[in-house]
């Protein structure tokens, strides 16, 4: 009935309650506001009628012709809701079929099934009519074989629920019509891989648009995933988050149900894009934002990423990225640019101020005009404006005074949309400091941080600070809550995607550009003091693994960790006294397995102990005991000996042959020793280690601490290897036991050691490598860390 309709070279509509008159009531023709209540507007199945044909032609009672669709485009459009694109004949395919149907939300039949009926050829499938079915089991039909159509058969297998959280919020989006349906083309209706990139200035746009294209299309894709390609931390955690919603909508898929999300990331990657590749798996839609550093010919950059690596290996699916760099080429590359229509900034700015009516003021029009159709900037000027009684004339004056301050200050900026953006940010930032010192010291200070995920566990850390308004913002949660969320209605800053980890407090968020103004503006000259007060923060979250959710943590630290390291390594920074906090940066980057950097990091603050503090200090020696374990984690077993001697030298002198960090040393000697085949020298030094223990901690908490599990588990091992399963059975029983009432019975650590225990009764049991790595060192900030950290064992210096 669709197409036959569609088919049509014209429609003819008779409107049998549409009487046509020359007298008019109150200055309107009375046929016209018959014509708008017309029950043909309310009517099911006229809906098609109306959508499909070319050109429809109305009639009223007398047979009199009232005019066509084209002619009554406006008016049909308020009475029905429906676009003028789509009556004036616009593929149906570019809308989405929440939006086809939201067309007929308002309309009636008389049987209720054709509810359902009416919309089929609207929708584009074929449906066999079935009455008597009822409404809800039409509907439940019809939204099959939609989802069948764009899904494909098997749909089903692979439908992950769409999860809003997981994507930025888009606040204002206009126009783009254009670009949406160029990318509509390029992305749908293909049997092989499809990716468009878009690419463009910062603050134009290109993520909104992404948003907008997932809005609007989302019913034709199986499972659509938003990734943060900002930097490799950031895309597999983003892997990990996939990996998460597709667990809970199948617990038992095969390729990820035995990945271990909080492990080796690389492997929750791979087992990702193996499910993304599986044959019947082709309909996902994957979004890779902000792939604004990505690793070129000849670039040699640490920062940089190679995005093929996070790709799908699978010829199917679709993939939209997002980047202000002209040299992404995995995909057909869109252009994003400047609003070109004035009307187009005018709606922006009203919409982000409230304001209406504001089409025909003059001054509202220059300011558009002023910020040249950049999207971001609007929309700052507008939640500025959402906030204060000024005028547009005076915001205007604000603005101009500061771009004048901005040439003189800051004449490196050679763009114009740089300048346009960064004099919007510093007339909001005037206002947003006149009302809360703490939001406008807090945007200060983000600078050295990463522009993504701050939350107040991390600044909370600063309470120290001789700053009055850090001492404000790290008061409590509501404090630093209060000073965000200023900074959220000012269009400055925003909150971060989220999984909805109930365990996960809530982060916060800058856009690129807004954080290179903070860099390069608001920290025009270096602040040492915000610097140090940075790293400290970093620094002192560092978790130890006795804390629930560790390894996510350390994860979630790592971008921020990653900025510290670049002013640490590339730069001058004054590091003296915060030889503790490099300390701790190596000891989570050691823990993620990045060895090279951890041992970067343990260098320098190697260095600086032994000027500070002098080579035999514990500080000093906790630092060498943990590169000790780094270069036998890199098969360097030589300089790792002698790294372990050195510690153990020292700790004896300073500490005593019992202390618990000596012992801890003891301990990491026997697994090296055990690494090197020195069986007998390895089995010496856990004794010794063990009996130390029993000593200091006494036979009643031994069970309980951790350091003295290990060496259960390492002594297990070595007795395993040596063939004396009922002493290697007995020990790995005691980590059992300890492990189960540490750590809980579903631990790594538990899992490890029943493995263990399963595996005696074959030859050659797995060796484990558990060494203990002295974390306590003096902040001058935060006093004693009391941090106790280690690959899998805890060694607490006290």
């Amino acid at each position: 009935m669709f197409r036959w309709y569609q088919n049509a070279a014209r429609c003819y509509v008779y409107l049998s309650d549409v009487l046509k008159s020359d007298n008019r009531v109150g200055g309107e023709r009375a046929w016209e506001k018959a014509f708008n209540t017309s029950r043909w507007f309310t009517r099911g199945w006229t809906l098609q009628e109306l959508i499909a044909p070319r050109e429809v032609d109305f009639f009223s009672v007398e047979g009199q012709r009232l005019g066509s669709k084209l002619s009554f485009v406006a008016e049909i459009r308020r009475i029905t809701g429906i676009p003028e694109k789509a009556l004036r004949g616009d593929a149906l395919s570019s809308f989405s079929i929440k939006e086809r149907k939201s067309w007929a939300e308002r309309r009636n039949t008389m049987i209720e099934e054709d509810g359902a009926y009416c919309l089929i050829g609207i929708c584009g499938v074929a449906m066999v009519l079935n009455y008597g079915e009822g409404r809800e089991h039409a509907f439940g039909r019809l939204e099959k074989k939609i989802h069948t159509l764009y899904k494909g058969m098997d749909f089903e297998q692979y439908a992950v629920r769409f999860n809003l959280s997981s994507f930025p919020e888009a606040a204002q989006f206009v126009a783009r019509e254009e670009e949406l349906s160029k990318m509509h083309e390029l992305l749908h209706g293909h049997s092989s891989r499809a990716a468009v990139v878009l690419y463009g200035l910062g603050g134009i746009g290109k993520t909104q648009l992404a948003v907008e294209y997932v809005r609007r299309h989302k019913e034709k894709h199986t499972a659509i995933f938003w990734l943060n390609a900002n930097d490799e931390d950031s895309l597999r955690l983003s892997y990990r988050g996939i990996a998460q919603q597709v667990l809970h909508s199948y617990p038992s898929t095969g390729v990820l149900s035995s990945v271990d999300l909080e492990g080796d990331l690389e492997q929750v990657v791979s087992a990702v894009k193996a499910w993304l590749s599986l044959q019947g798996n082709a309909r996902w839609l994957m979004i890779y934002d902000n792939y604004d550093n990505p690793r070129i010919p000849g670039s040699s950059s640490y920062s940089t990423v190679d995005i093929r690596r996070y790709l799908p290996e699978g010829d199917h699916g679709s993939i939209i990225i997002t980047t202000r760099s002209a040299r992404v080429t995995q995909g057909q590359r869109l252009y994003v640019q400047k609003l070109a229509g004035l009307e187009d900034g005018l709606k922006i700015l009203a919409n982000m101020s409230r304001r209406k009516g504001i089409e025909n003021d003059a001054d509202a029009r220059a300011l558009v005009l002023k910020l040249d159709g950049l999207p971001l900037a609007l929309s700052t000027a507008g939640a500025y404006l959402e906030h204060v009684t000024t005028s547009f004339a005076e915001y205007f004056r604000l603005y101009e005074a500061s771009w004048l301050k901005l040439q003189r200050t800051s004449p490196m900026l050679s763009s114009y949309e740089d300048r346009s953006l960064y004099t919007t940010w510093q007339v909001t930032f005037d206002r947003i400091q006149e009302q809360n010192a703490a939001s406008a010291r807090l945007l200060k200070l983000w600078a050295y941080f990463d522009k993504q995920d701050v939350w107040f566990g991390l600044l909370r850390h600063a309470c120290n600070a001789d700053d009055e308004s850090i001492q404000k913002l790290t008061e409590d949660e509501l404090s630093y809550n209060e000073a965000v969320r200023m900074l959220c209605e000012y269009g400055l800053a925003h909150p971060e995607p989220s999984l909805s980890q109930a365990s996960r407090s809530a982060g916060y968020g800058v856009h690129s550009c807004v954080h290179s103004w903070t860099i390069s503006v608001l920290n025009s000259e270096w602040d040492d003091d915000l610097a140090r007060l940075a790293l400290t923060c970093v620094a002192s979250e560092v978790p130890s693994r006795n804390v629930d959710e560790w390894w996510l943590l350390q994860q979630r630290l790592l971008q921020h960790v990653a900025r510290h390291k670049k002013f640490v390594m590339d730069s001058n920074m004054d590091i003296e006294r915060m030889e503790w906090a490099l300390h701790n940066l190596g000891l989570l980057y050691a823990d993620q397995g990045r060895l090279a950097e951890a041992e970067a990091m343990y260098d320098r603050a190697l260095q600086g102990c032994e000027e500070a503090l002098g080579a035999k200090h514990i500080s000093t020696l906790s630092t060498v005991n943990n590169l000790g374990i780094l270069y036998a984690d890199q098969g360097r077993l030589a300089e790792a000996e002698a790294m372990y001697d050195r510690a153990l030298q020292g700790k004896e002198e300073a500490l005593g042959a019992k202390h618990t960090s000596t012992l801890d040393t003891v301990n990491n000697l026997g697994l090296l020793y055990a690494d090197q085949g020195r069986l007998a020298e390895a089995e010496a030094m856990y004794d010794r280690a063990l009996q130390g223990y029993e000593e200091a901690i006494g036979p009643e908490l031994l069970p309980t601490y951790l350091p003295a599990l290990n060496n259960f588990f390492s002594s297990g091992d070595l007795y395993a290897r040596t063939g004396r399963k009922n002493a290697a059975k007995e020990m790995y029983s005691r980590a059992l036991a300890g492990y189960k009432s540490v750590q809980g019975p579903s631990s790594k650590w538990c899992m490890e050691a029943e493995d263990q225990l399963q595996k005696l009764q074959a030859t050659s049991p797995k060796m484990g490598a558990r060494q203990i790595k002295g974390a306590d060192i003096e902040s001058p900030r935060s006093g004693p860390l009391k941090r106790k950290h280690s690959a899998i064992s805890v060694g607490d210096l006290t």
